[in-house]
């Protein structure tokens, strides 16, 4: 049979040549052609046979294991120190059961050892390295290799108590003291967490259902949390499942993110992703966040103790970023923002099936300012309500706030802003009080989940909007063309003009 098919094949390709030979080349050369087509057929042929006999036979398939189809050459990690360590030279075991606390801590003060000698690495290879909360050193990695777990106890009695953060007089969700952090540093500088995608995990589910159920009578704890350190960089690795908010700097300089993914379930209770908080100089890029409250939330602390402690959180970079959170916001700004936030830039930003998309709240009693804002290339998909401003977000500490401090909210950029399925594109809700100004909107075309009225919603604001907008915007902004020419002025029945 299969001579016949190849005899069939070679005389069915040989009359084709020879019809194409004929009609298209001089005599003389027809021989030579035919001769070269004839080569080229057996190579061809030959090929093609020894191809399937090699795939086709059993004894092919059987020289490589199976386990070896899969198997992927290991990472080699790179030394980003002078001075490296494994953390397996400090006795610790990687089978998810053993406590590695003491490993961890050993580690940390053998790369203390060589602060003042180029700094240490800390290496974490593949495996679930089970630990209560650690602290970190000055000029450290800590190195997650591929396929590494850190993994933190579940047990409530390993997690220490600290004071609350001056900046917010109690802990956020109780009285008192609060949760330390599963990783932790303070007065720390030249601190790197990277590696080739480790995951920290929180094993937060215990701390999610304990809140549920009111057993818990202390703030629970951050995933990371950084206190009064500067340059710091947090690369390359996934977090999830903090008990709390996830990635928290606090009044710390110089700060680079990039490269994070975080994954909280969206019905953990308050899991922030990233909460720069009363911090100058930082950079969040090229994260992908998906989590159960806000993405990201710039904060400068709570009422009087923000407004006492005094450091604003300004000069932040938040670019590259996907955002996804069907319970709070893309980017939030506060509500506890009593030190000032200023000076934030917010480009190519992707916020899907949430919410919100941005979210600017504050309330009386808060004092300090959220000014400077600039938002560019921003899309939003399937987002509840794309852009909030709210000023009546009222949660304070205590009793003891002053009525008289009363936020300022301006200057405030929007341009590039696409979307579909949103179904309320803008509500920007200023007060009597704490009126919202010099909102700027450009470039703006969202589409919308339905026709109704009053879709762009406004009150007590001033502002305009410039160019082609939809859909149409609120009257009580000026409305521009793209020229700056004004087209008509906004209403100003209740709002009361710069």
């Amino acid at each position: 049979m299969v001579k016949n098919a190849f005899v069939a094949r070679f005389s069915h390709q040989r009359s084709i040549v020879r019809k194409w030979a004929a009609s298209s080349i001089p005599s003389s050369q027809r021989t030579c052609v035919l001769t070269l087509w004839l080569l080229a057929f057996f190579i061809v042929v030959f090929w093609q046979r020894n191809l399937i006999v090699r795939f086709a036979s059993p004894a092919s398939i059987v020289q490589k294991p199976l386990e070896t189809v899969h198997r992927e050459v290991p990472r080699e990690i790179p030394s980003l120190r002078k001075h490296v360590f494994n953390l397996t030279q400090f006795g610790a075991v990687g089978d998810g059961n053993t406590l590695n606390t003491h490993a961890f801590e050993l580690a940390v003060s053998a790369v203390a050892s060589a602060a003042m000698d180029g700094g240490g690495q800390l290496n974490v290879p593949p495996g679930l390295w089970l630990t209560a909360p650690f602290n970190l050193t000055s000029h450290m990695t800590l190195f997650l290799a591929a396929g590494s777990v850190i993994l933190g106890t579940q047990d409530e009695s390993d997690w220490p108590l600290m004071p609350p953060l001056p900046s917010y007089g109690r802990g956020r969700e109780y009285p008192g003291p609060r949760y330390g952090s599963l990783i932790h540093g303070q007065h720390l500088e030249d601190v790197v967490i990277t590696g080739h995608n480790g995951t920290i995990d929180g094993q937060g589910q215990v701390w999610w259902q304990k809140h549920k159920s009111r057993r818990l009578t202390h703030t629970r704890g951050r995933l990371i949390q950084f206190m009064w350190s500067r340059h710091l960089k947090i690369t390359n690795v996934t977090l999830r499942n903090s008990p709390f908010w996830t990635l928290h700097p606090y009044d710390c300089d110089d700060v680079l993110i990039q490269g994070v993914t975080i994954l909280n379930p969206v019905n953990s209770p308050n899991t922030d992703g990233i909460d720069p908080d009363s911090c100058r100089d930082v950079v969040i890029e090229n994260c992908y966040i998906s989590v159960g409250d806000d993405c990201i939330a710039i904060k400068s602390g709570w009422n009087q103790y923000g407004i006492d402690y005094g450091r604003e959180s300004s000069n932040i970079v938040i670019r590259n970023i996907t955002a996804h959170s069907p319970v709070s916001a893309g980017i939030s700004f506060g509500s506890e923002m009593s030190g000032g936030i200023q000076n934030v830039t917010v480009e190519n930003l992707n916020v899907w099936h949430s919410k919100r998309g941005i979210r600017i709240k504050t309330a009386i009693g808060r004092g300090g300012y959220v000014s400077n804002l600039r938002f560019k290339n921003i899309n939003l998909d399937v987002v509840r309500v794309g852009i909030v401003i709210k000023t009546d977000y009222n949660e304070h500490p205590d009793l003891a706030y002053d009525p008289k401090a009363l936020p300022l909210v301006h200057n405030i950029f929007f341009s590039g802003i696409r979307g579909n399925g949103v179904r309320i594109p803008v509500r920007l809700y200023g007060s009597k009080k704490v009126q919202v100004r010099g909102v700027e909107l450009s470039n703006f075309f969202v589409g919308v989940t339905n026709k109704k009225k009053h879709i762009f919603q406004c009150q007590y604001v001033h502002g305009k909007v410039i160019g082609t907008i939809y859909p149409r915007p609120c009257d009580l902004l000026d409305v521009y063309d793209s020229k700056g020419n004004l087209i008509r002025g906004g209403l100003s029945a209740n709002i009361t003009r710069n």
